[in-house]
């Protein structure tokens, strides 16, 4: 019979040890994150699922513009005439590779009621001046479309800076502004649906969505997809939700031009992020932010998104929780901060464990160690298989919510490229699962 050498009975031990009470509460709340979800994203793929099916109904009952009004009458002129005016302002920074593709979906809204676009650039050395310009002058017969030079922010983010500086330029006439990120390829009915939910509801402070990623194929592209996805889950309510997406947010014109509830000086005076600032704004007022179902938006990650650039955006988002409007907020934030750090433990502990099991009982297998000495595997084992078993779910869960939502955006934009589930790669999604989450807590 073998005599255990050095190597194993560390392995052995650190594999017993595994076994406690304490270890076996770890990993089996590990399993709890990963059914918590798979059920999240189990709901959020119900919300999504449904609005197609109304869609599919409305387009059997004869109407072949479902993808932008459920109802055809509304596309009758006596309710397009009356449509309020929207003011979309866009501050930019650079020019990427999906950028000229998402702008052209912006400014070819099939809104039917009065529209402008404002480009805010820092500067005219800005790249994205002369790119936008050249859209612009492209589309100048058929769209209201202006490039404004904001200037260097001295308050606040350069980001911030450029929305106040569009909002102050906008039309006196506006009722809502919309503000989207250059990141961000609009539906033809996106404006339309936001708008009629603002005229439903006037209650509303903020309508926000959500980014459907997709990624190029490298590896930092999936971890990018991987961190957006347990979010995404927060903004397929088909209604209230307590977040808010900076890449896209419609408001009340007047909430700016009177500084209601501070918003102007709240993100003037200091602010950093747009998102987290007007959500704390919104949350100290109690205030109602609404996520349509409708409002989920493909965004092409870019090719040469490297795992180094990840790194850089995990930090950066990050460094975004350390951002506050109030005590409150700061507390709330810090709150944030230490539940996703305890959660990121949460999940990465229990694979390591699991792995330490497997290594384990392979070595009992391999050198062929008597049942006596190695009693406490089978244990083991039974832990990795519930992990295994609920790994499986969800992933399977966060597949079917990404093929849900391919679906609603190929609807959605009928004449755009089609995007396909088939270009996803599940095992880099399963890589970048872990490594996200390892990677926050080292960060």
């Amino acid at each position: 019979m073998p005599v255990l050498d050095s190597l194993d009975l560390f392995l052995f031990s650190l594999s017993r040890s595994f076994c406690s009470p304490l270890a076996v509460f770890f990993q089996i709340q590990g399993c709890v994150i990963c059914l918590t979800l798979a059920i999240g994203w189990a709901f959020a793929a119900f919300i999504r699922n449904r609005e197609i099916k109304l869609m599919k109904s409305s387009m059997r009952a004869g109407n072949s513009f479902a993808f932008l009004f459920h109802d055809i009458n509304e596309l009758e002129h006596s309710n397009q005439v009356n449509l309020p005016r929207v003011t979309v302002v866009m501050p930019l920074k650079g020019f990427g590779e999906h950028n000229l593709h998402n702008w052209r979906s912006q400014i070819t809204s099939l809104y039917g009621g009065p529209l402008e676009f404002l480009f805010v650039v820092e500067s005219t050395e800005d790249p994205a001046y002369r790119a936008v310009s050249r859209i612009i002058a492209e589309f100048k017969d058929d769209v209201d479309a202006t490039v404004i030079v904001a200037g260097l922010s001295t308050t606040c983010s350069q980001k911030i800076h450029n929305q106040l500086f569009g909002v102050e330029k906008m039309h006196k006439d506006s009722k809502y502004v919309l503000f989207l990120d250059d990141d961000v390829r609009l539906h033809p009915g996106s404006i339309g649906a936001l708008t009629a939910e603002m005229e439903k509801n006037p209650e509303i402070f903020i309508q926000t969505g959500y980014p459907l990623d997709l990624p190029s194929g490298s590896l930092g592209s999936y971890c990018i997809y991987e961190y957006h996805m347990p979010c995404s889950m927060g903004f397929a309510t088909g209604g209230k939700t307590f977040f808010l997406w900076g890449g896209c947010m419609m408001m009340h014109a007047d909430d700016f031009r009177h500084d209601r509830y501070g918003v102007v000086s709240g993100l003037r005076d200091g602010g950093y992020s747009d998102d987290m600032t007007l959500a704390a704004i919104a949350g100290a007022h109690k205030r109602l932010i609404t996520s349509p179902p409708v409002a989920v938006f493909p965004h092409p990650l870019a090719s040469d998104l490297s795992f180094s650039r990840y790194w850089n955006y995990l930090r950066k988002q990050t460094f975004v929780l350390e951002s506050y409007t109030t005590k409150v907020n700061w507390l709330m934030n810090r709150a944030l901060f230490s539940s996703h750090c305890y959660l990121s433990w949460g999940f990465v502990a229990p694979y390591f464990m699991s792995m330490t099991h497997v290594a384990a009982a392979l070595r009992i297998y391999i050198r062929g160690y008597a049942h006596e000495e190695t009693i406490f595997v089978s244990k083991g084992l039974l832990l990795v298989t519930c992990l295994a078993v609920c790994t499986f779910i969800e992933l399977f869960s966060m597949w079917n919510l990404t093929r849900v939502e391919v679906q609603l955006c190929n609807m959605l934009s009928p004449e755009a490229p089609r995007l396909s589930l088939a270009s996803y790669n599940w095992v880099l999604v399963s890589i970048s699962s872990y490594l996200v989450q390892l990677h926050f807590v080292w960060n």
